[in-house]
């Protein structure tokens, strides 16, 4: 077993239920605001590829139990490392990387419902929702550059086609938070809304897509992937190879460190 596969939750990591064509993924480890471990990844990979493909599944909406989306890898269990002591970040990419792209490979509209924190993974996670639907709670924080790494999870392809290259490098490379409202004024999210009407507004939504010709809609997450994130698989493999990289510099060591012991970061450059 691995570093990143210890068991810290109770129970499913991710459930799902579906009602009237509209399936729910729930990222279910809220007393750890559902941060990814190895499990969580290959939960989360699981329920999407067995469950939420299913054709009677018309629309997914996809939420975090608790009061956070998710709050992006969780460091309390570590990483796994190479043979030679460092850490390999390898075979968690691999397993996160896999939960996105099953994500993207859904044929039918999936809806991210954003409250509380979106970090890390989470934030790629929503990225790669067709709409982000945020409450008035979500805070959206692209911060790998914490820790000396780089985004992950396509998020260095989808952030910048999102909002552009310039307000992309300057979120991810200064760790910069955003509200709901402003991802929406960003054009990040499609609409914010008080924490309280979340799940209302995003299953109203759903439903209605799930309500609408879904053969179109798959074919419209075709042509604007096409469009946008041609380069997508391409991109996840530059993301690894980035981050296996920097995963052995003293950089990474001392990110992961400062924030364990609840201390400002001293980064040399090497």
């Amino acid at each position: 077993m691995s570093a990143g596969d210890h068991p810290l939750a109770r129970g499913e990591l991710v459930t799902f239920s579906c009602t009237a064509g509209l399936g729910r993924v729930t990222l279910n480890r809220p007393e750890a605001l559902n941060a990814w471990s190895l499990a969580f990844g290959r939960a989360l990979t699981r329920v999407l590829v067995e469950e939420a493909s299913a054709p009677e599944v018309r629309a997914v909406i996809i939420i975090g139990a608790g009061r956070a989306f998710s709050s992006g890898i969780d460091l309390r269990i570590g990483f796994s490392t190479g043979a030679d002591g460092t850490h390999d970040l390898r075979e968690e990419l691999d397993v996160h990387h896999g939960a996105i792209n099953a994500t993207c490979a859904l044929r039918k509209p999936v809806i991210a419902a954003v409250r509380g924190p979106a970090f890390g993974i989470g934030f790629s996670l929503a990225l790669a929702c067709d709409m982000i639907i945020a409450s008035e709670s979500a805070v959206f924080g692209p911060s790998w550059a914490r820790f000396g790494l780089v985004p992950d999870g396509g998020s260095t392809l989808t952030l910048a086609t999102a909002i552009g290259h310039r307000r992309a490098f300057e979120l991810a490379a200064l760790c910069k938070q955003l509200s709901g409202s402003q991802a929406a004024e960003l054009g990040l999210a499609n609409r914010v809304v008080p924490d309280d009407a979340l799940d209302a507004e995003a299953e109203a939504v759903a439903m209605r897509l799930a309500a609408g010709p879904t053969m179109a809609y798959a074919a419209l997450k075709d042509g604007l992937r096409a469009a946008v994130h041609g380069g997508f698989a391409g991109q996840l493999d530059v993301e690894e190879r980035l981050q296996t990289e920097l995963a052995r510099t003293t950089d990474f060591l001392e990110g992961v460190s400062a924030f364990r012991e609840s201390r400002p970061a001293v980064y040399t450059g090497a």
